[in-house]
């Protein structure tokens, strides 16, 4: 005879063997990067300077139509030799910061038309008697220089602009930087190919400051 009592039972059992005994998180995926009405986990902040695949090899190259810094076609190929790397400079650098380096990259054209940077990579290197050899020997000299040293890649930062030329950089130490970065520009700019343009300036930062610096130059 069954009684109330183990009706009971049995029903909770059923209850129990449908329902399954481990309960799973759900995890909702947003487009946005949002999950559980969280903020977003993949933010443009937290992307920048990542280390993966670094490869900074622009850097050692001489990019074309600089006139603006007095190079010329003919001027000679030859490759420079860098300075020692000095570490005792790089060592007394900041090694983490709250400031925020942001603005647009950009060419304006020959009326003064916006050719914007998108999707290029931006560097910033730390003003040292190391870097300062490139600034003055490649970017204003127009030389190739030797193949930077490994070491350098660990003081460097670096982002991405966006389809807008709209770049970050955030958590930025106290210091003196060059600002880097190319933009490719080929018919709009009266080239008849496509060439990458290097721009570069120098910024400073301290402490929490949010620096508004867009990086352009008027094309040749």
């Amino acid at each position: 005879m069954i009684t109330n009592k183990k009706i009971f039972f049995l029903t909770l059992i059923s209850l129990f063997l449908f329902s399954g005994c481990v309960q799973k998180r759900l995890v909702v995926k947003d487009p946005r990067g949002y999950q559980n009405n969280k903020l977003p986990v993949n933010t443009w902040a937290q992307e920048t300077n990542m280390k993966e695949d670094i490869d900074i090899s622009d850097l050692d190259q001489k990019i074309d139509t600089e006139q603006h810094t007095m190079i010329r076609e003919e001027a000679p190929q030859v490759k420079m030799e860098r300075v020692p790397f000095p570490l005792g400079e790089y060592n007394r650098l900041s090694k983490s910061g709250k400031g925020t380096v942001k603005g647009k990259i950009y060419i304006n054209d020959a009326y003064n038309r916006r050719v914007l940077g998108s999707n290029t990579r931006l560097y910033l290197n730390p003003v040292t008697s190391y870097s300062k050899q490139w600034y003055s020997q490649s970017y204003i000299g127009g030389y190739k220089m030797e193949k930077a040293d490994s070491r350098l890649y660990n003081y460097l930062r670096f982002t991405a602009s966006n389809n807008q030329g709209e770049f970050a950089f955030y958590g930025v130490p106290n210091g003196h930087y060059y600002l880097i970065g190319t933009v490719a520009c080929g018919v709009e700019c009266g080239y008849t190919q496509s060439k990458n343009i290097r721009i570069a300036k120098q910024v400073s930062i301290q402490g929490n400051q949010v620096i508004q610096s867009d990086l352009h130059r008027m094309v040749d």
